[in-house]
């Protein structure tokens, strides 16, 4: 009888045994596939970029790639009346046959590519994504590229290129601030210009930069100042980097990260082809004023965001209940970007925290530079430093082994010491946040919705 039970316990030890094998070996599975599937490469968008021609391969002329979005400066107007400024179709002309407007290039020779047709305001992320890769796969075969968009968010366009193209050639952003076909318009000048500048080759190493009006300006630090002047670009702290002429292309100064040029320090960590567009994070903004309420910073958690830049007064303060908010949401995990709403100035960063100074970036380039962040990494001790660094204007040159020249914002001389030997930057004590304003009552009312213009820049 012992010896038929233990028969029966050895037989179901075995069927038990055999049992854990078989999910044991449907857990390997599930695991080996799921570590397959994380291992298969991200699936990039094609682009039918047109080849460079015999005929332009024949040409001594650098071969120039114009990719055109649209905006204003492909905009026709309305019933005709080529005198109104503001009432028109915006992204309506092609790029190809705007380009068979102009005068034969002088400096290059033109090719075209149609990546869209409409207003800069309404691309999403996602298509910068497209576009940012679209610019790179011209740039293997083109010389340089210009890329045309509307004037109205093409601040945020150009600096997102810049954080992203790999290539160290040419990229030129342009548009215009009138019509294609009204009189007076400034887009057929600001295309042949932004043609020239990229076939000049002076740009090379500088990232991307911005050529409207016949001025030249770093992404990082370009922003628009006017709704309609044609001067509204503009760079408050920094300036120009140069000017176009006829004939010439002036380069007065280099943007911080063209002394990296020809190392592996030039290109940013942000490497589109390594990730899937869908992981990109949203990254809102919250702008400060007078008894500012959290209610935004709130409503921008409960949609999903993982990071928000605020825009504060002064030295970039925010309200108390703004400040309430933000705590809540730091304890929820998002990441928080301080900037000043005033247009200028320097956001020190201490280094640690969940609230990262934003240097002198405004907070549409500060939006940008945290949400390809998050999009790479988790790590708040790595986002910051690439804010320090890659978000910085920041200069320090080797001169030789044992000189270095530097500019840096620890030292109070005005002028560029020399130091010998080079020794290691003196730690930066980080400035404390601005206190909050003191908040009394509630708002009582808001303000109606602004309907947009029916023009789009």
């Amino acid at each position: 009888m012992t010896n038929v039970v233990r028969g029966v316990l050895g037989k179901r030890f075995i069927v038990l045994l055999l049992l854990l094998s078989m999910a044991a070996g449907t857990v390997g599975i599930v695991v080996s596939r799921n570590l397959a599937n994380a291992a298969e490469p991200v699936q990039l968008p094609t682009f039918n970029i047109p080849p460079v021609s015999a005929e332009f391969e024949a040409s001594e002329k650098p071969n120039v790639l114009v990719i055109a979005t649209g905006g204003t400066i492909a905009g026709a107007a309305r019933n005709g009346d080529k005198t109104n400024f503001q009432n028109y179709a915006a992204g309506t002309y092609t790029m190809a046959d705007m380009v068979a407007q102009l005068p034969v290039h002088k400096t290059a020779d033109v090719s075209t590519f149609q990546f869209g047709n409409k207003g800069s305001g309404s691309y999403t992320i996602k298509d910068l994504y497209d576009l940012s890769l679209a610019v790179d796969t011209a740039l293997a075969d083109y010389d340089s590229v210009v890329v045309t968009t509307g004037t109205d968010t093409m601040e945020e366009i150009a600096y997102f290129l810049d954080l992203t193209v790999r290539s160290e050639k040419p990229v030129v952003v342009t548009g215009a601030m009138r019509p294609w076909d009204v009189i007076g318009t400034d887009a057929p000048a600001n295309l042949y210009q932004a043609i020239k500048v990229a076939s000049s080759n002076k740009t090379k190493w500088f990232g991307t930069v911005l050529m409207l009006n016949d001025v030249i300006y770093a992404a990082r630090e370009v922003t628009k100042t006017n709704a309609h002047r044609l001067d509204t670009f503009d760079a408050p702290m920094f300036g120009a980097l140069g000017y176009v002429d006829d004939p010439a292309v002036r380069i007065y100064r280099a943007p911080a990260r063209a002394i990296k040029a020809g190392t592996e320090q030039w290109a940013t960590p942000f490497d589109l082809k390594t990730i899937s567009k869908d992981s990109l994070p949203i990254v809102e903004i919250a702008y400060s004023y007078q008894e500012a309420g959290g209610g935004a910073i709130r409503g921008f958690v409960e949609d999903g965001a993982k990071g928000i830049v605020t825009a504060g007064t002064g030295a970039g303060g925010i309200s108390s209940k703004m400040s309430q908010a933000r705590s809540a949401a730091i304890q929820q995990g998002v990441v928080f970007v301080t900037t000043t709403r005033t247009g200028s100035g320097t956001m020190y960063d201490s280094g640690t925290g969940a609230t990262i100074g934003g240097d002198n970036l405004n907070a549409a380039h500060a939006r940008m530079l945290l949400l390809l962040s998050l999009a790479f990494t988790s790590d708040l001790p790595t986002i910051h430093s690439w804010f320090q660094s890659f978000g910085t204007g920041d200069v320090e040159i080797s001169v030789d082994e044992n000189t270095v020249l530097k500019t840096s914002v620890e030292e109070e001389a005005e002028e560029p010491v020399v130091e010998v030997p080079a020794s290691e930057e003196p730690s930066v004590e980080p400035s404390a946040e601005p206190s909050a304003e003191p908040v009394v009552t509630e708002p009582v009312e808001t303000a109606p919705a602004v309907e947009e213009p029916v023009g789009a820049h």
